[in-house]
């Protein structure tokens, strides 16, 4: 157990230090004019041979920005949880510490959308409604790769019953699958918008995942300590 906590930190760091180094790559390497309104885009032969083969079709668009609502309807679900759990028990030492985790995990994707919105890195390569939008990381793919996977990681935890489990699990696959493809055909952003999406919000969760095993052990040994008179 503990080799593999070590395992999932040092994916975790790998793929942060992946989209690190992606995103220094993506400022430097076959950079063009190729965007609208002659905006500068990385690995542009790629990134726009891509979207020539794929298109435009913003029916796709579309549907995946309105499920887009579908993670921030499940992160008020984890919301609604801790607060409920911190008005019964009246202290947030005592509210489900992977809660609490989930939460800050869930702050920090936030700051990091936020942060590439003040500093683009890419554009799209269409405008909507007449105006650029920054577009690398996809924040669509971000949010959907980030929290997707904490459902499936939080009812694997929560709910014993097997086909519960395996329902989530198929649906968390399905949906986040869909979303991906359907964000990366949409048209909407460059292939290397959504390649540092995965690396992100990987990272991040890999990273969760790791801290919230950790506090798990970490309260079954102070457990065994109080119960051994330590």
């Amino acid at each position: 157990m503990k080799e593999n906590r070590k395992k999932e930190l040092l994916a975790g760091i790998v793929l942060l230090a992946a989209f690190a180094l992606w995103t220094v790559l993506i400022r430097h390497i076959d950079v063009q004019n190729a965007g609208p309104n002659g905006t500068e885009i990385g690995f542009a032969t790629i990134n726009v041979w891509f979207h020539r083969l794929t298109g435009v079709h913003m029916l796709i668009y579309t549907i995946t920005d309105w499920l887009g609502l579908v993670p921030i309807i499940i992160c008020m679900c984890f919301g609604v949880l801790g607060l409920v759990q911190l008005v019964k028990r009246r202290s947030l030492l005592k509210v489900d510490s992977d809660i609490v985790l989930l939460g800050t995990y869930y702050v920090v994707v936030i700051l990091g959308y936020l942060l590439f919105e003040m500093v683009p890195i890419n554009y799209r390569p269409i405008l909507i409604d007449g105006n650029l939008e920054a577009s690398y990381p996809s924040s669509t793919t971000l949010l959907v790769l980030s929290v997707m996977p904490t459902l499936k990681y939080q009812i694997d935890r929560r709910i014993a019953n097997p086909a519960t489990r395996t329902a989530i699990t198929v649906f968390v696959i399905v949906f986040s699958a869909f979303m991906v493809i359907g964000r990366l055909v949409s048209g909407v952003h460059w292939a290397t918008d959504i390649i540092g999406s995965v690396f992100l919000s990987s990272g991040l969760f890999m990273i969760y995942r790791f801290m919230a095993d950790y506090t798990d052990q970490k309260k079954t040994y102070l457990k065994a300590e109080v119960s051994n008179g330590v």
